[in-house]
Parts: C-alpha cells; structure tokens; sequence
C-alpha cells in the first residue's frame, strides 16, 4: 500500500500542498517494497491522480519486473458534471446554502470508482492503456460488476505469464519505450485530457530515460485532432465515452489516422491493434472480441475524418511572462483571446475575498502567483473555478494566468497554468502590476504583458512570506523534498535533480 489523498477533499486545505509531493512519495513508497528484491512481477493498483503516475514511476524503475496495471473502474453516472458546476458556482455567489451543495457533491460522488468527468484519474486510465499497461478495454468498466471482476482476475493471471520464469518474458523496459510514450501522450491530447499530464508524463519519461518537455506536447498537438467531448470538454462523461465505444474506437482511429504507433510491446502481446477489442463475459468466461467499428455517438467520439477540433486539446502559451499550458478543449468559442488589466493575488483566498467584495466585476486577468513547485507544493488551486466561472458567465472578459496548477477538471476559463520559472524562483510573473495590459491568446500561443521591455525588466521582483505554507498539517516535514523540486515543464520532481538525470 502507499499514501496518497483525495484531491477533491483536500482542495482549498493547506493539506492540498502536499497533492503533488504525494506522487513522489507513492514512487518512493513503492520502491521501497520493491527493493526487498523478492518478486517475479507486480500488480499495480491505482486510478487516482498522483496514485497511478507514482506506481509507473516506481516500476520505471525496477524495469527487469513485468507490470500489469489494474483500474478499478468509474462510478456509475450520478447528477450531469454541468449541473454539479453550476451549483457550485451558485454557492460561490450565495445563491445556495452549504445544505444544497452537499447535496449536488454527495448525488455527484456517490458510488465506489473514479469521479465521472474527464479530471485526472480518467486521463491517468486512458493514458495508460494507450501505453499497453493495461489489460484491452478495462479502463472504463464500472466497479461492483462480473466484467470488472474478471478483469482484475486475468490481471493477476497476465502478470505470472510476463516473468522470466516463463517463454513470454517482457519487463516494463521492454514496453514504456519512446513509441509508448509518444502514444500516452497523443491519447491524451486526442480526448482534452488533463492539464496535470504536462507534469506526470515528463516525470514518467524520465523515469524511463527518456526527455520530454512542453515543446513535444505543442508539436503533438498540433498534430492530433480533438476525438473526444467529454466534460468539462462536453457534455458526457466518461460512462458514456464508455458507451460510444471508449478505448477500442479512439484506439482504431488513431491507428486510422496514422496518429499513434501501431508496433508497440504491451501487457496483452505485440501491437497496439490488440486494444482495438473488447473484454466481455460469454457463456461465464471473459474474453476478448472485436470491438465497434465506429462510434456509437458521435457527440461523445468523433472521427478523424470529422475531429471536433483540428488539434488536440492542450496547448503551451509563451511569452514576456514566462511559459505555461493551457487547456483549449474545453473553452467556448469567443474566449481564446482575453487582454484586459491584471488584478494580482497572491493566492486563491485573496481572490475569494475580492470576488465577494464584488471587486471583480470587470474585463481582468487574474494573475494568481506564488503557487509553483518550490513555493508551497503547487496545490490545485480548484476554488478559483467557480468564481471564474461566474465572471465569465456574467459578460466578462476573464482569464487567469498562474504558476499554480488548475484541477483536471478545469478548462471552461482560458487559463495559462503552470507558469514557469515560478514567482518564487525570479519568474517574470512576480514583476507584473494591478492594472497591467495582459495578453492570454490560445490561438497564437502568446502570453505577454505589454509593458516596455526595459521598463518591465527593470521593476523589482515582488516577494511574499511563505511561511505559512511551511508548519502544519504535516508541511513542515516535506520541507527538504519542497526545495529541490524542478520546474513545472520539468515535471515538478523530486526524484530526478541531479545533471545526470537532468540531461538524460
């Protein structure tokens, strides 16, 4: 077993500073077990978001050992993932009472499984089974079911089959190569997939030897058309991604489409064509069939032929500011380009109060800093969405630019997340002024503040006391870990801080 936390619970709680450190810990933990040097192979359970990217960077490292990665599964549908938000966003405003939103929260979390929208425990399923890491098919069968069961048995099953004592050796190293990665990410790209992964793939890369950074995710999403509308990129969730046909018709037409790599190891054989079947249950036995043709809805799982959008769904904006990411899959047509004068916080709380004060109720970009890596851990800072989401639904013209992260679930907010180098590290983002002209645009990839060069060059850096990032609520003990982590389009790590690691 290893630590890790619900990120859902710990949002807005100082305990949420330690959600991305936690990653690092479940690589650790982990090896730990791993190191006593006793087993032929592993089972890998885990779905949630640092839970799965922490065992593959663990197992990266012990890559003699056949691995086989077992989902649980997603709760079956509760309330629509839009009318959660928008209760949410109602609270926000005082339109509702604490009673009506744990309502929504307890109608929309009800049931063992992964959360049902498209945040990062989805995206860590789909990534890894576009990575051969998961039996074909098993990503999206809901717990408490016959199919799921099974699953998991063949699982346990397939992994004695990959030990060396047998004719079908075939370690982890033999399967996360260069193709496996580059198919992980194009996956995720495809279906709008979680912010997070700009981080948790270049760390898995690494752990596997190999360098990726934001640039291979630009160019790859040039490349990769938008397949998938699943919220917050949509309507659906991920039971009805499910429904139109889920793994097995993305994987076919990627495959279609020239777009991911056919001539890959994986846990189930040779070729990723093999995760174009499906598992079911026939006459009491699991096995594996041809799957769908085509989609079932092509409102949830489109085609190459007709993408929802030509590219696929995370971009990487750059400019005076520094670097950043940006989810795109999931904004309305209109917000792609936002320029307006910067309102500077220097954390969400800050910007809660300003927004119930009602001083946010303008043409601003919100420019929320001190929260990268080596500040405080680099909470998901998720309490901005609703208020966000409320000034943009009133008419504004809103975005926000930060060196913290956004949940998996965000994207409705043009936001330029992960900004990089952080404020804390003399990033340019602690130079930027109340009242400043920022320029967020989707469409070009700029994120710029249009000041004069020399005069913005020449302000002094702001600075801010974080020590109340540093005690309580366990903080005060990661405090070594906190120091040496790496920049956010290095991974946010940990575990890879030496030049030799840095370089490959």
């Amino acid at each position: 077993g290893v630590p890790a936390m619900c990120d859902g619970v710990t949002q807005g709680q100082p305990g949420m500073e330690l959600s991305l450190l936690s990653r690092d810990i479940i690589a650790m933990s982990a090896a730990v077990g791993l190191s006593h040097n006793m087993f032929d192979g592993g089972l890998m359970l885990g779905i949630c978001d640092k839970i799965v990217p922490g065992l593959l960077m663990a197992a990266l490292s012990f890559g003699h050992l056949p691995f086989v990665f077992v989902p649980a599964g997603p709760m079956p549908s509760g309330i629509p993932n839009k009318e959660k938000a928008r209760v949410r966003q109602l609270y926000a405003e005082g339109k509702v009472g604490k009673d009506e939103l744990l309502d929504s929260e307890a109608k929309s979390y009800h049931a063992p499984g992964t959360c049902t929208f498209y945040g990062t425990a989805n995206s860590n399923q789909l990534v890894v089974e576009m990575m051969g890491l998961h039996l074909p098919g098993s990503s999206f069968v809901n717990p408490g079911t016959q199919l799921r069961d099974e699953l998991t048995k063949a699982a346990a099953r397939q992994v004695t089959r990959l030990t060396d004592l047998g004719t079908n050796y075939m370690p982890i190293g033999h399967i996360v190569d260069v193709k496996s990665v580059v198919n992980g990410i194009v996956g995720l790209l495809a279906t709008g997939g979680s912010t997070n992964h700009t981080m948790h793939l270049v760390a898995v890369a690494r752990s596997a030897g190999f360098i990726v950074n934001w640039d291979d995710f630009e160019d790859l999403s040039k490349a990769t058309p938008l397949l998938a509308k699943i919220y917050p990129n949509g309507e659906a969730d991920v039971n009805h991604f499910q429904q139109a046909g889920g793994m097995s018709v993305l994987i076919r037409e990627l495959l279609k489409g020239g777009l991911v790599h056919e001539d890959v190891n994986t846990v189930a054989g040779f070729g990723l064509s093999r995760y174009t079947q499906v598992p079911t249950i026939i006459d009491g036995q699991l096995q594996w069939v041809d799957g769908p043709e085509k989609s079932g809805d092509d409102k949830v799982l489109s085609s190459v032929e007709q993408p929802f959008k030509p590219t696929g769904g995370v971009h990487v904006l750059s400019g005076n500011i520094g670097r950043g990411v940006i989810k795109t899959s999931s904004l309305r047509a209109g917000t792609e380009v936002v320029e307006a004068p910067a309102v500077v916080f220097g954390d969400q709380h800050e910007l809660e109060s300003a927004f119930k004060a009602g001083l946010l109720n303008k043409d601003c970009v919100v420019v929320v800093r001190f929260q990268g890596p080596k500040a405080c851990g680099m909470p998901e800072l998720h309490k901005l969405t609703p208020p966000l989401g409320v000034l943009q639904d009133k008419g504004f013209k809103v975005a926000l630019v930060t060196d913290g992260r956004m949940s998996g679930a965000s994207g409705k907010v043009p936001a330029a997340i992960h900004v990089t180098p952080e404020a804390v590290e003399g990033g340019a983002i602690a130079r930027i002024q109340d009242g400043d002209i920022v320029r967020v645009n989707a469409l070009t990839g700029e994120l710029q503040v249009l000041v004069d060069d020399a005069e913005f060059n020449a302000r002094p850096l702001a600075t801010r006391d974080m020590s109340e990032s540093y005690y309580g609520m366990g903080r005060e003990i990661f405090g070594g870990l906190r120091t040496v982590l790496t920049g956010a389009e290095q991974g946010a790590c940990s575990l890879f801080t030496t030049e030799e690691h840095l370089n490959g």
